[in-house]
């Protein structure tokens, strides 16, 4: 029985050991599990924080307002070319942190009207949700700024009520972007990225709590859409000064009255030069940072009046009226366009060409034809036809008449140079009556030179002379010429 008892134990116990060691290696292929499964998770985890391709921007804005070279200047690209209706480029974007790399897509539409039916291609149902809306306008016309920001908000508005979109969608978006405004906090350069104090964009990562309360005046129209108004060429601020006599007030007139705009629809403000390289480097960080939540540390700036930077959520209508408190001859609640008047040697430029009115032709022909008459009266005879009128004087008889063809040939000898007396010549060939029976009363008995014995008349004569003169004229320039060619070969 002893023995009995004392196998059973020692079965027991090595029964009892068999299990353990078997939830031993239960435990630990478990945890091994639980190891490569914590792994895994780690490694899917770090791939979602890789940089998104399916970002993109949107840039709307008047033709020549700087956009395709703003876009150009973001890309690095020294010269741009201006395309027509809907450009497309990508920006390379760069995460240092993480040493990641993605390309932004870029949309630029044509400010021409007609070109509107192209937005569902940059700006569909399906990338509402991922894309940031630029708006331009140039400092070189800033009294066209209150119809051109109108009119793209209200074609922006009206494309996406186009999308039919859903109403969760929507208002998730529009959530967001007041979200963003109310998790603004001004950060420094002094700050380090990864600081608790700094707050990222991603509204995931922040408290309701948290979360401080709108403005007055702020997102009134909210569009669901990040968006950022960018004044363009704003080195012309000092040409406004010199040419358009504008004054710090008009400036500080315009800069509060687009800060109000942007208050209203939820957008940041940048004043840029690509000529003088301004806020172009800090425009590249600020999408980054909107789009991509990369850091982005620069306060705003509203010292220097042409490199203005306001980030969205950082403004306010107590901040916008210091600037109202430097005013003398304008007020904040003046109309924009009362005060910024478009200048009057500066009219807009048509693209349509000038219709050009034809004359009528027999207005045309009267006209020629008074100017003809003029020039005759101012032309004088030619001074062989008078040399020969005093050396044959017209007989009694003759005086006061003369035939319509001799008034004609009168006319003529009118003509200058060498033309009146070629015409003289070739009048009385043609006007010339061979075979006369009798001799006319006023003729002269002056043989001709052939030894015919007709009688020529003082004009025919005159004719005759002038047209001897010239052609030896004629001869003894030939004769020159001729003497000149054989002289230079």
């Amino acid at each position: 029985m002893a023995l009995d008892m004392g196998v059973q134990m020692n079965s027991s116990n090595a029964l009892t050991s068999s299990l353990t060691s078997k939830k031993k290696d239960v435990a630990a292929n478990a945890d091994k599990e639980n190891l490569w499964s914590s792994i895994l998770s780690e490694v899917q985890k770090q791939g979602s924080t890789k940089l998104p391709s399916n970002k993109s921007v949107l840039v709307l804005g008047d033709n020549a307002t700087g956009k395709t070279t703003l876009i150009a200047k973001l890309q690095g690209v020294e010269n741009p070319k201006k395309g027509s209706g809907l450009e497309y480029a990508y920006i390379d974007v760069k995460d240092e942190y993480r040493d990641d790399m993605t390309r932004l897509s870029v949309w630029v539409l044509d400010g021409d009207p007609g070109h509107k039916n192209l937005l569902h291609f940059a700006l569909n149902k399906n990338n509402y949700t991922h894309t940031l809306v630029i708006l331009t306008v140039s400092m070189t016309q800033p009294w066209f700024w209150l119809n051109q920001l109108t009119h793209w908000i209200k074609v922006l508005s009206e494309h996406i009520e186009s999308l039919h979109l859903e109403p969760e969608e929507k208002q998730e978006a529009r959530q967001r972007l007041v979200a963003t405004w109310q998790s603004y906090c001004e950060v420094g350069d002094d700050l380090d990225a990864g600081s608790p104090v700094k707050r990222t964009m991603r509204n995931s990562s922040i408290d309701e709590d948290d979360l401080l309360p709108l403005t007055d005046g702020a997102l009134l129209t909210n569009l669901g859409l990040d968006i950022v108004v960018v004044v363009t060429k704003t080195d012309y601020m000092t040409t406004l000064e010199k040419e358009y006599d504008y004054r710090d007030e008009h400036f500080d007139f315009i800069q509060q009255w687009i800060r109000r705009f942007c208050l209203q629809h939820g957008s940041s403000l940048f004043y840029t030069s690509v000529k003088e390289d301004k806020n172009c480097d800090l425009l590249y960080k600020y999408l980054t940072h909107r789009i991509y939540g990369l850091p982005f540390r620069t306060p705003a700036l509203v010292v220097e009046k042409d490199a203005v930077l306001i980030p969205a959520g950082w403004d306010s209508l107590k901040k916008i009226e210091i600037l109202c408190e430097n005013m003398n001859s304008c007020k904040e609640v003046d109309y924009y366009t009362d005060i910024i008047t478009p200048p009057p040697s500066r009219k807009a430029v048509s693209n349509r060409e000038i219709e050009v009115q034809t004359e009528d032709e027999q207005a045309f022909l009267a006209r020629q034809q008074e100017i003809i008459k003029q020039s005759v009266q101012v032309r004088g005879e030619s001074p062989l036809r008078s040399q020969a009128s005093k050396a044959m004087p017209r007989t009694p008889g003759s005086a006061g008449q003369s035939s319509p063809k001799k008034m004609e040939a009168k006319l003529n000898t009118s003509t200058p140079g060498t033309e009146g007396v070629l015409a003289n010549f070739f009048n009385s060939l043609l006007h010339k009556k061979s075979g006369t029976p009798a001799t006319p009363p006023s003729a002269i008995s002056t043989p001709r030179t052939n030894g015919s014995d007709s009688l020529l008349t003082a004009d025919k004569l005159s004719v005759r002379t002038d047209a001897a003169a010239e052609l030896d004229r004629l001869a003894r320039s030939v004769k020159k010429d001729v003497d000149f060619t054989q002289s230079d070969c």
